[in-house]
């Protein structure tokens, strides 16, 4: 049966209430398949195509079904990249953000101190990489004994990276008891044994969408000598003159030449490789996704998981060397039913890769006449007042999730004993304020950060001043987003 609204899954109030905040309409086909089927507790292999709505898919039913007494982490979600950990870690906090879900995110190259000392508290969902999950799972800094849902995302992709070993010691960990879903855009044999081994009797759903990611997508080439690449992208931007874009290249080099040309050039413009600190690629990554400069210069890292709203225009300046990689990455444009735009460049000893492209996509894609110079001329001074006219900044995924809830902060944490009960039991004791009103409390060794629902964080801000907490006065005051 279609569900035609959220409200059909029998979810919780708190639930619908954070999906209502977000903006999802209506449910996706991948979701009208899988929030049912993992409700009802069976394992489930997901074939569908990037864009599809997949997380929320997961993400939904889990945030429903996690028992919030329980201290220890209920369901574990493995991904590929360290870039779409911290993507579903936000989507799965943002659903279970009434509900007080915590959800902890760990991967390579970020401190593991910091990571094992937030695992010690209470957690929800855990998403990670299977690297550093295996790191903490065999320092014991991650207890899975009460793992009941466990969600292998982007099969596909980790087995490519290598994973599959790495994933088949975290299974073998997690109790037996589970309920397990393996989401996947292609299934590869090894795929398929490794469904056959650990799922049981898993219902199998194949979302074939009426208007595939590579049929809503406006596809073109442009052949071209190497050392003419960066003309023809001038070219092409001053002739598209997009809202905003993503550059792909297939080496770190090639994206600090090309973001150095367009910087050249005054683009507003900023880049992402796997060579930059994960701090910086996070802040690209947030500022991009909310429109503070138009042009994204990124290797694959970007082209894989990471949903980004409206980009009008996906250049491969380098035609990638593997089918799948063109898909991902041009996939990042016509986002969930939404039309998009393409254009790959190629040199003439790059051929190969084009046929398997459009052998892999099943369709040729069209080759192009390079713009003109009156073409180019004409379309200079539309794209000269749009380059110096600032984007429209948009709002941050989950900003109506935040307009009732103030966070908090006050300077006591663990080392002068400061438990979340503490808090709970000083909230309650304001008239107007229920535990309905608290969600997510995190204590830090000298810090503890408490979100006050409901629009009652003025109310909790002004009665703390004059409370105590634990015991003694606790300097109370409102935290930085």
């Amino acid at each position: 049966m279609t569900k035609s609204s959220f409200n059909d899954f029998k979810l919780s109030e708190d639930i619908l209430k954070a999906i209502d905040l977000l903006n999802f309409k209506t449910p996706t086909k991948v979701q009208e398949e899988v929030i049912p089927a993992i409700l009802e507790e069976k394992d489930i292999i997901v074939k569908s195509q990037t864009g599809s709505g997949k997380t929320g898919a997961f993400a939904i039913p889990i945030c429903e079904l996690v028992e919030w007494e329980e201290n220890k982490p209920q369901a574990l979600v493995m991904v590929p990249t360290r870039e779409l950990a911290i993507q579903v870690k936000e989507d799965v906090f943002n659903i279970g953000r009434f509900k007080r879900i915590k959800v902890a995110a760990v991967y390579g190259k970020s401190p593991f101190r910091i990571q094992a000392k937030e695992l010690k508290q209470k957690t929800h969902v855990v998403v990670g990489t299977p690297g550093r999950l295996i790191d903490h799972i065999q320092r014991e800094t991650l207890d899975l004994s009460q793992i009941k849902y466990l969600v292998i995302d982007e099969a596909d992709e980790m087995l490519n990276m290598g994973f599959i070993e790495d994933i088949e010691t975290i299974i073998n960990s997690l109790p037996k008891n589970r309920v397990t879903m393996l989401l996947s855009a292609t299934m590869p044999k090894d795929i398929e044994s490794l469904c056959n081994q650990y799922l049981k009797e898993p219902r199998y759903v194949e979302i074939e969408d009426e208007n595939p990611v590579v049929d809503r997508i406006h596809q073109e080439r442009y052949e071209v000598e190497a050392d003419e690449k960066p003309k023809l992208l001038r070219d092409i931007t001053i002739v598209e003159n997009p809202d905003s874009c993503i550059i792909f290249c297939n080496t770190k080099q090639q994206v600090d030449d090309v973001y150095d040309e367009l910087i050249n050039r005054q683009y507003t413009c900023e880049k992402i490789h796997g060579g930059m600190e994960q701090e910086d690629r996070l802040r690209v990554m947030k500022d991009f996704k909310q429109g503070y400069y138009r042009y994204l210069v990124a290797t694959d890292v970007a082209a894989r998981g990471i949903d980004i709203d409206s980009i009008s225009l996906v250049i491969n300046y380098d035609i990638p060397q593997d089918s799948e990689s063109y898909v991902h990455r041009i996939g990042r444009t016509g986002r969930i039913s939404k039309e998009g735009r393409a254009i790959t460049f190629m040199t003439k000893y790059e051929k190969k890769y084009l046929r398997e492209i459009q052998r892999y996509i099943g369709k040729e894609i069209p080759l192009k006449e390079r713009p003109d110079i009156d073409t180019i001329k004409e379309s200079k001074e539309e794209f000269k007042e749009k380059i110096a006219t600032r984007p429209e900044i948009k709002e941050a995924k989950g900003a109506h999730l935040n307009k009732e809830i103030m966070k908090l902060h006050i300077n006591a944490g663990k080392k002068t004993k400061m438990r979340p009960v503490d808090i709970v039991g000083t909230l309650c004791n304001i008239e107007g304020i229920t535990k309905d009103d608290i969600g997510i409390i995190n204590v830090l060794d000298v810090s503890t950060f408490v979100e006050i629902l409901n629009d009652k964080g003025e109310l909790a801000l002004r009665e703390l001043q004059n409370m105590n907490i634990k015991g003694r006065p606790r300097k109370v005051s409102k935290a930085e987003a």
